[in-house]
């Protein structure tokens, strides 16, 4: 049984910290995670087509071009889908690999950004991004994922390498393969300290949350323009993603030797 629920101690009525109680562990806020790793690769995806994804969470796609380049694609508005994995090495929720489906989508308070606006929020790396999927191989780390967040956290079978040159991703669950992700090695960028929050949603059991999410430190950062190969497996995920339209190359990859970030309490939409 997943069990999360949360406390807020206050002084003179001010709320200044929050435990969550996880499966007879607590959790204090923020959750810190400590040294991670990982690797993304961006695709363009149908907006059209993501939008009925994601259409319980009344969240909408960032556009990123007003139509497609592509001729079989001409007309159509396109968006972003980021498939990323990640090791957690060291973190309050213990030590775990995880795959994420996640879309790119527009502020709520601020909807219908132009294609230039939505752009710039991509290449200043400011973007909100909605989880859709997120499959995991720790009961712990997916029982606070979905009590304390909403994030949409099943249980998976991983095989990674995130220390070659060339980054590998596979993922299988229920029998059946999601996706294998292959990435070129990319150009060595500069370290960033000193913290940027970001916003990630979820959306679980009807209800859509935002969480801000920091990254406090990255280190050990290599990207390039394109340099992807995906296969899709027989996984519901896959056929999801195969439905999606995806870009035939990627828009952009990227891997991240060390990431320090934190998480902090979720709130509802």
């Amino acid at each position: 049984m997943v069990v999360a629920t949360r406390t807020r101690s206050s002084f003179y009525g001010v709320a200044v910290s929050s435990t969550h109680q996880v499966l007879g562990t607590t959790v204090d806020m923020p959750v810190r995670i400590r040294n991670a790793r990982c690797f993304v690769a961006g695709f363009t995806a149908s907006a059209d087509a993501v939008t009925a994804a994601i259409a319980p969470t009344r969240l909408t796609p960032l556009i990123v071009n007003p139509f497609s380049l592509d001729p079989r694609r001409f007309g159509q508005p396109r968006t972003v889908a980021m498939l990323v994995f990640v090791d957690y090495i060291d973190g309050d929720l213990g030590p775990y690999n995880e795959f994420g489906v996640c879309f790119l989508v527009n502020d709520p308070e601020q909807p219908g950004a132009s294609p230039i606006a939505s752009l710039g929020s991509l290449i200043r790396g400011d973007a909100r991004a909605l989880i859709h999927h997120l499959p995991v191989d720790g009961e712990f780390t997916l029982a606070a994922g979905r009590g304390i967040w909403g994030f949409p956290k099943t249980m998976a079978e991983f095989d990674v390498d995130h220390d070659s040159p060339r980054k590998h991703g596979a993922v299988r669950a229920d029998g059946h393969d999601i996706v294998d992700l292959t990435l070129a090695p990319g150009i060595g960028v500069p370290d960033q300290s000193g913290g940027t929050t970001l916003t990630a949603y979820s959306h679980l059991d009807g209800t859509t949350r935002r969480t801000p999410w920091r990254l406090e430190q990255t280190t050990g950062v290599h990207t390039r323009v394109g340099g992807a190969t995906l296969t899709l497996g027989s996984h519901p995920i896959a056929d999801e993603l195969r439905g999606l339209g995806l870009s035939r190359h990627a828009l952009m990859t990227s891997s991240v030797a060390k990431l320090q970030m934190t998480f902090d309490d979720a709130t509802v939409c």
